[in-house]
Order: C-alpha cells, then sequence, then structure tokens
C-alpha cells in the first residue's frame, strides 16, 4: 500500500471519530456505548488496511525478475557478410571470409552529419581482417580462420570514431579450383624434392664407384677387402673380375700385367680366353686372294655355329655348305668346294680347277707317311 493510500485512511479515521464523539455527546450516549463506538471506528478504519495487505504480492514487484514495468527491446545492430575475397600472400588466391559483423554506434559530435552505421562497421572489421590475411600463405585457411577470430573477437572503433565493430562466426575458405590447384603444387613439389635427393643420391654413388672404388684395379681390391675382410682367397680369384669392371668403368683395355688374373672370366667370341688371344696380324700389301677370303669367311661361319677345329663333322659342315652353295648355280662358287677338297686333301690347291676327286693327283707317298723312295709294294709292308 502506498503513503498516499495510507495518508487517506488515517484522515478519514480521523474524521469518523470525531463524528462519533460530537454524535454521542449530542445524544447523551450511556457510558457503556463508548467503548463499543470506539471498537466499531477501530474496525471501520482497520478494513481498508487489511485490504491492503491482503492483495499486497509476497514478494516486492521492485525485487521480481519481471517488474511491473516492461523491458524495451534491445536494438541490434549486425549484418552477415558472405564470402568476401580477402588477400593472401600468394598472387590471385584469395581468402573467401565470412562473418557476422556487430556494431554499437559511438556518440557524434555536435553538428557531425549523418551516417551510415552499417558500412563504417563492415569497412572497419574488413580492412583489419585483410591486414591479417594478406600475411598468410593460401594453404593455411583453417589457422587463418582462428587467427581472425581472436583477432575480431574485441569491439574497436572505426578510423572515423563514429561507430565501434567487432566480427562473430567468422569462417574462412579457398574456392574450390585455388584448392585443387594448391593440392597439384604442393604433390609437384613434394614429388620433385624426393626427385632431387634421389638424384643426389644417384650421383654421389657414381662418383664414390667411378671416381674412388673403380679409379683402378687395386682400388676395387682393396674396396672388395673391405666389404669382405674375411674372405682373402676370394678377393685373390676374383682380381680378375674386379680388373674387367676397372677398365670398362674407365674405357681402357685390361692392363697386360693383370692378364694371368682373368683366366676363363673374359673370352672372345670363337671361345678363347683373353690371354689367348693372338695378335692381329698385319694387314696384307699386295692383292687379296678371293679363295683366302672365302676360306676366312667359311671358318668363322663354322666358328659361329659352334663347330670346333676338332669336330669330326667339320669338313662334313664344310661339304655341305659348299653344296648348297654351289646348287644356286652362282658364279664363283665353285671355289668354296675346292676351299673344303683343299682341306680334306692338303695337297690340293684351291685355286686349282682341276677335279680334285681324281686319285691319280690327290694322293702322293709322303702324304702317307712315306717317303719317295718307300711307296708301297717296294719290299715293305702297306
Amino acid at each position: 500500500m502506498s503513503s498516499g493510500h495510507k495518508t487517506m485512511s488515517a484522515f478519514l479515521t480521523v474524521i469518523g471519530s470525531l463524528i462519533v464523539v460530537i454524535l454521542g455527546l449530542c445524544v447523551g450516549w450511556p457510558s457503556w456505548v463508548w467503548p463499543l463506538a470506539l471498537c466499531v471506528l477501530a474496525a471501520v478504519a482497520g478494513l481498508p488496511l487489511l485490504s491492503a495487505r491482503r492483495r499486497r504480492p509476497l514478494i516486492p514487484p521492485e525485487h521480481t525478475l519481471e517488474p511491473d514495468l516492461p523491458i524495451p527491446p534491445v536494438e541490434r545492430w549486425e549484418k552477415i557478410v558472405r564470402e568476401v575475397a580477402l588477400p593472401s600472400r600468394a598472387a590471385d588466391y584469395d581468402f573467401l571470409f565470412t562473418a557476422v559483423v556487430r556494431w554499437v554506434p559511438s556518440d557524434a559530435p555536435h553538428g557531425a552529419p549523418e551516417v551510415s552505421y552499417a558500412g563504417l562497421a563492415l569497412d572497419a572489421v574488413l580492412q583489419r581482417a585483410a591486414e591479417i590475411t594478406a600475411a598468410q600463405l593460401p594453404h593455411r585457411a583453417g589457422l587463418v580462420q582462428h587467427q581472425l577470430s581472436g583477432e575480431l573477437a574485441t569491439m574497436l572503433p572505426d578510423p572515423t570514431g563514429r561507430v565501434r565493430a567487432m566480427a562473430d562466426h567468422v569462417e574462412v575458405v579457398l574456392s574450390e579450383e585455388d584448392q585443387e590447384r594448391l593440392d597439384k603444387l604442393a604433390t609437384v613439389r613434394k614429388n620433385e624434392t624426393v626427385w632431387e635427393h634421389e638424384r643426389k643420391y644417384e650421383q654421389s654413388k657414381r662418383s664414390y664407384l667411378g671416381k674412388d672404388v673403380l679409379s683402378s684395379t687395386g682400388s676395387a681390391v682393396v674396396w672388395w677387402l673391405a666389404k669382405n675382410n674375411d674372405q682373402v682367397d676370394r678377393a685373390v680369384a676374383d682380381i680378375g673380375l674386379l680388373a674387367q669392371l676397372t677398365a670398362v668403368a674407365n674405357d681402357e683395355p685390361v692392363p697386360e700385367r693383370l692378364h694371368p688374373y682373368l683366366g676363363d672370366t673374359a673370352r672372345l667370341d670363337d671361345g678363347r680366353s683373353l690371354r689367348e688371344t693372338p695378335r692381329q696380324p698385319e694387314e696384307p700389301e699386295g692383292p687379296v686372294d678371293p679363295a683366302e677370303t672365302l676360306a676366312h669367311h667359311l671358318t668363322g661361319l663354322m666358328r659361329s655355329a659352334g663347330v670346333a677345329e676338332d669336330d669330326p663333322r667339320k669338313l662334313l659342315f664344310a661339304r655341305r655348305v659348299a653344296e648348297a652353295a654351289k646348287a644356286t648355280g652362282i658364279e664363283g662358287t665353285d671355289v668354296l668346294t675346292r676351299i673344303v677338297d683343299a682341306w680334306e686333301f692338303p695337297h690340293t690347291d684351291p685355286s686349282d680347277p682341276a677335279d680334285p676327286t681324281d686319285p691319280s693327283s690327290l694322293f702322293e707317298p709322303f702324304e702317307l707317311g712315306y717317303s719317295a723312295d718307300e711307296a708301297p709294294g717296294e719290299g715293305h709292308a702297306p
């Protein structure tokens, strides 16, 4: 009950009491009526107070969460910006900035012009964000997002001082095309780094083997012993192989002093080892006999076919080759037949066109182991 209501109740109570007293004096109430009148007067004065107490709430209104007066709605100053391009440290790669920009207008000086607080707030927030993103690499979008969330969480005044702005719910991403390009570039850089290391490793290994290990046969043997220091006998056995490797690595022939170590490790096409290689005959001076040339080629053919010098099938092979050549009818192939005849009957001259099958011209006494004076039928058994 308010103080005004209390004052009014007290005033009415006093007026009523005076009226009762005056009425009692004028009428001449007996003495027992006066106490009863006072009780009635007190009851009438107390009814408004009791009624006001019953209507009063248990908790005073000033102490409740929802006072009687309505709370005015809060005016919200915010705007959402979506995918605004902000520069990065790499040219042509921009961050896409999305956030909720909030602001509060500041007190304007007297006579200041009207402004768009939203425009000032957005410009202030984007400038603060661009200063951070311009120093960051584009593939660090996740890290940049967290940095901006922290830097833009404080409400700061704009350059004009007319508004204070901040940003919330910040998101920073790259476009799908830029992200795909960056992924490809990262893969290429990684592969290039691996390839460069492999190339340097290969160069180092080649340099070590070529300039150190295989620089000479002695260096190769020492290297082999360092790798197999408990196999000296095998190192000695492999000197020939190491000598050949060293010679090939340096594009040089094997030194003659190492030929005894070669053994059968190095062989020619004819099966002879390098130690058995005869000296190349000097080129003959003057015209070359065609029969000798054909004989040389025929020998090479048999050697390539695997017919050894002591093979009993040598003459048969040569005879078949000569007959096949003669069967072609090509002029000059009959020389092969005379060459084979000369091999089979050594006295025959391959350049002689006479028939080599004539018994009278094929055999002579000394060819069978006799001298000219000791022919068969003259006192000696055949």
